[in-house]
């Protein structure tokens, strides 16, 4: 048997734990630079709140129905995820944390569990008390059968939070009240055309045949109509892929028109992006860098270029050099930057490198990594190069935050007694 837990509209309900005051109204949580919705809890979600909105569109509906607004606190996030998954890490031996508020669960040989339903009540029960984050647990004889009867424990009605799929008829009922995009895996686009083909809920998928579903579609689909026949297919253990292409970009804080911040602000993507290929054991041999104002100016202007090395590196150094030189042609007078990145396009193998006889990489490998432990201890930015510069303007704008009540001193909550 395998279960899924998975918290309630998870950053919302994070910023209730320590703020009691809240925790009976509705509440929405907003991307990076207060940017659109992307929590919304039920209680706002009963008030027709739409998620994925741009926040400057519906501020006034916000106002109307006195909704609480708070910007990510991704530091508080982590630190109750951890806690959370904890928690749950205690009702079995075989744990997989799939994301920062999902659990996967694999039940081996627990001849002593005679009802899951129960037992899925206790799992939420003791995260509540121990966190305060609501919970749904599914249970099901696949991973895609658990993800389905999680959503059927947060989403549909009859369902107290836990849901099980053990038997055909328990399967039945829960796929026939599905859409097909609600399975695991299955894509908006996907959904669309499986609708056109008259497959509209998830027991219609599970009854096609896994043969000419791959044909049609991919080897993807087909493992998934297995899975909802009760077939597993999926190893959490397999390790992922690398990423064929590394970015970070992100808009401004504030708009920004001078050289000097810019650059900062460039160089920080730049050094990001090498952090995250050395971690996967990459070298960069393309870069992209871009900058761009707002789309909703009246003279829009964007500018990229790729700057490639003769060498493939990570060498976060050689990176901020590449940037310095791009940041010339892409800055331009009287412009206001709203948004800028960088991304590795290409990117080659370390442990299988086609070296170069006429250019010998320059790469400080000692150097990176003695760069790397330091921030890894210590946290992100605490060596930088000195290009990227310190906490400026065009940092992320977070003007709905909530404080980091479990990891910072002065945020510690307080009792009065």
């Amino acid at each position: 048997m395998y279960a899924l837990v998975d918290a309630v509209s998870y950053y919302a309900s994070a910023e209730k734990v320590f703020d009691p005051s809240i925790r009976k109204k509705p509440v929405v949580v907003l991307t990076n630079n207060d940017g659109c919705i992307c929590a919304v809890c039920p209680i706002a979600r009963q008030l027709g709140i739409p998620k994925f909105t741009p926040y400057f569109q519906i501020k006034h509906l916000l106002a109307k129905h006195q909704v609480i607004v708070r910007s990510s606190n991704y530091e508080l996030y982590a630190d109750l995820s951890e806690k959370m998954m904890n928690v749950i890490g205690r009702y079995c031996d075989n744990q997989y944390v799939y994301s920062i508020d999902e659990s996967f669960l694999h039940f081996k040989n627990y001849r002593y569990i005679d009802n899951w339903h129960d037992y899925g009540h206790k799992i939420r029960t003791a995260v509540w008390r121990e966190t305060r984050l609501p919970v749904g647990v599914g249970f099901g004889t696949t991973p895609t059968l658990a993800k389905a009867a999680n959503h059927a424990a947060k989403k549909l009605t009859g369902f107290n939070g836990v849901a099980v799929i053990n038997d055909d008829s328990s399967r039945k009922e829960i796929l026939t009240r599905m859409t097909v995009t609600d399975v695991w895996g299955v894509g908006s686009k996907i959904g669309k055309r499986l609708n056109i083909l008259g497959i509209n809920n998830a027991w219609q998928l599970a009854n096609q045949s896994s043969k000419v579903m791959k044909k049609q579609f991919s080897v993807v689909l087909e493992r998934t109509i297995n899975e909802l026949n009760g077939m597993v297919c999926l190893n959490w253990h397999e390790s992922k892929p690398d990423k064929q292409g590394i970015f970070s970009t992100r808009s401004f804080g504030q708009v920004i028109n001078q050289y000097q911040p810019l650059k900062s602000a460039i160089t920080n993507h730049g050094c990001r992006v090498a952090r995250k290929s050395r971690k996967q054991q990459s070298l960069i041999k393309r870069l992209l860098i871009f900058a761009a104002s707002s789309p909703h100016d009246d003279n829009y202007y964007k500018k990229s270029l790729i700057y490639e090395f003769p060498v493939a590196t990570d060498n976060t150094l050689k990176i901020a050099e590449a940037i310095s030189f791009a940041v010339n042609d892409i800055y331009l007078p009287g412009i206001n930057f709203y948004r800028c990145g960088v991304g590795a396009i290409t990117l080659e193998n370390k442990n299988f490198q086609q070296q170069d006889f006429f250019n010998i990489s320059v790469d400080n490998p000692e150097l990176m990594k003695c760069y790397d432990e330091i921030n890894h201890r210590y946290g992100n930015g605490m060596v930088e190069v000195a290009a990227a510069g310190q906490a400026e303007k065009w940092q992320m704008r977070r003007r709905f935050l909530s404080p980091s009540y479990t990891s910072k001193w002065q945020d510690i909550p307080k009792i009065q007694c």
